[in-house]
């Protein structure tokens, strides 16, 4: 069998050659400039406001940056992330978007990885930035105040570099992941238009905060693309904060991960108002059967989901309200091809696993001073994303695990994830991880940390050790059980693997 060199675009997209992405911002000008596009505490910002602050940062980072140098973005949520983003972008200049947990070693990397010529920090992460050798303009400051509310589109190509953002790094350094103009135009053309059905209309929620990919679509470019508007919540989002945003924005998009929705549930949500929303989305994990059934009961929808990538810059497998199977990623997503390859290179048939890759013109063609990686990740248009799914007969794809996670647990191989998807299912457990640890005598062994529904002990580690086998087979299960408050979670409020297993080095 031949695999297909690439995915055609079959939803018809298309742009001028000559195209800047800042445009997904002023294009909204000449109808819509009165119009809201953030809601936040400190106010409503219409896009007029938006574009004429955009202007004015965009020509002061210009006194400091020549077009196509990089501009290190690190902030929280807030209207000012946008407009730098759009600013920077329309001046010609490639904003990168960092995570405002990343510690200082990893800043200093980012900023000597990629050249960057300026810094716009929020003041609380000042400190960070005490030995840049490069100018650090605070947002609170505005030092941009003074500067000429409207600014010339610089001329770029649709596939010029545009904006970055750094994958996780969960082994070895991050990689810088280089987007092109014409990629945040695709993803609102496919998964906003096609999924989303987002209109002028909509009031969007994203608690994954803007420096995430998938919270920058929500946040920033799929609103734009249609004139909607944004909720942008500054700070941590407790689910009193988040509960408190749902009843007084009433959005009517609202986009979190499973360990939100986790987190939300557990803290209560009698008398919720949720009324406004009329789709809920999520991304990045797997939800568990029973909070889903449980949202239905509770809010008469279900939580639609989906998969994504920082490489693709947004989501390209995903149910519909339509159309779904709880557990799994969804279908492909209009303007985007999936292929799950066999061990011999070829194409796996309905009921098989293989290594999923995925095609799409949103998809990163290279990582920053990176060309091993990319010559292992990216080929032919096809972006390899390490993970092993299986598709039925109605196209609905099925996560099983990472390509590289098999281990050898007694003599026989087992994937943790398997085990942590049957210990979620518990009614006992709100939320559970499950990995590989090795022992003293090298022997690896299955350790899973857990945060119950009630009470915890030695009776609820032995049924859940019995509910895995008996969901399972016999060897496939949990030899340690922790039981933790919470488990700690990434910036992008994924389950903290990392972390958890420094916890049990130090235990």
């Amino acid at each position: 069998m031949t695999l297909p060199s690439a995915a055609p675009n079959e939803i018809g997209f298309d742009l001028p050659e000559q195209y800047n992405a800042a445009r997904l911002l002023w294009d909204n000008l000449p109808e819509r400039a009165d119009n809201p596009a953030i809601f936040h505490d400190n106010g409503v910002v219409t896009y007029g406001e938006l574009a004429a602050e955009a202007a004015r940062i965009g020509n002061h980072l210009s006194r400091f940056c020549a077009p196509g140098d990089r501009v290190l973005l690190f902030l929280d949520d807030e209207p000012s992330y946008p407009a730098a983003i759009m600013g920077a972008m329309r001046a010609g200049l490639v904003p990168m978007l960092i995570n405002t947990l990343s510690p200082p070693e990893l800043l200093a990397f980012y900023l000597e990885d990629s050249a960057a010529k300026a810094i716009v920090s929020g003041a609380e992460y000042a400190a960070h930035f005490a030995d840049a050798t490069v100018p650090v303009i605070i947002v609170s400051d505005r030092p941009w105040a003074a500067e000429a509310p409207t600014l010339n589109e610089h001329q770029t190509a649709r596939g010029d570099m545009a904006f970055w953002m750094y994958s996780s790094g969960s082994t070895g350094k991050p990689k810088g992941v280089v987007h092109r103009h014409e990629d945040a135009a695709f993803t609102a053309h496919s998964y906003a238009r096609h999924v989303l059905d987002i209109g002028p209309g909509d009031i969007c929620f994203s608690v994954p905060k803007i420096f995430f990919a998938y919270g920058f679509g929500n946040s920033v470019t799929f609103p734009m693309s249609v004139g909607a508007a944004a909720v942008l919540l500054t700070g941590r989002p407790t689910p009193e904060r988040v509960l408190s945003c749902l009843a007084r924005y009433r959005p009517t998009i609202f986009f979190a991960l499973p360990t939100v929705y986790t987190m939300l549930q557990k803290h209560g949500l009698d008398g919720a108002d949720m009324s406004s929303v009329r789709l809920f989305v999520s991304a990045a994990e797997i939800l568990s059967n029973d909070l889903s059934e449980d949202w239905i009961a509770r809010f008469g929808k279900p939580i639609v989901e989906g998969l994504g990538s920082t490489e693709m810059l947004h989501i390209y497998l995903s149910n519909t309200e339509a159309q779904r199977r709880p557990g799994s990623a969804g279908r492909v997503v209009p303007g985007y091809g999936v292929r799950l390859v066999l061990p011999d290179g070829t194409e796996a048939a309905d009921g098989q696993e293989g290594v999923m890759q995925v095609a799409g013109v949103s998809g990163a063609k290279y990582y920053w001073n990176r060309p091993e990686k990319t010559a292992e990740t990216m080929c032919d248009g096809w972006i390899d994303t390490g993970d092993r799914f299986a598709r039925d007969a109605d196209g609905f794809y099925y996560f099983k695990g990472r390509a590289d996670d098999l281990v050898k647990v007694s003599g026989q191989w087992v994937y943790p994830l398997e085990i942590e998807l049957a210990l979620n299912e518990h009614p006992s457990v709100v939320e559970a991880c499950v990995q590989a640890v090795e022992l003293p005598d090298r022997r690896m062994t299955l350790k899973a940390w857990v945060t119950p529904r009630g009470v915890a002990g030695p009776a609820l580690k032995d049924e859940l050790q019995a509910h895995a086998k008996r969901m399972l087979l016999p060897h496939k299960y949990p030899r340690e059980i922790v039981f933790l408050d919470a488990l700690p979670k990434t910036g992008t409020d994924k389950i903290d693997r990392q972390r958890l297993r420094t916890m049990d080095a130090t235990e």
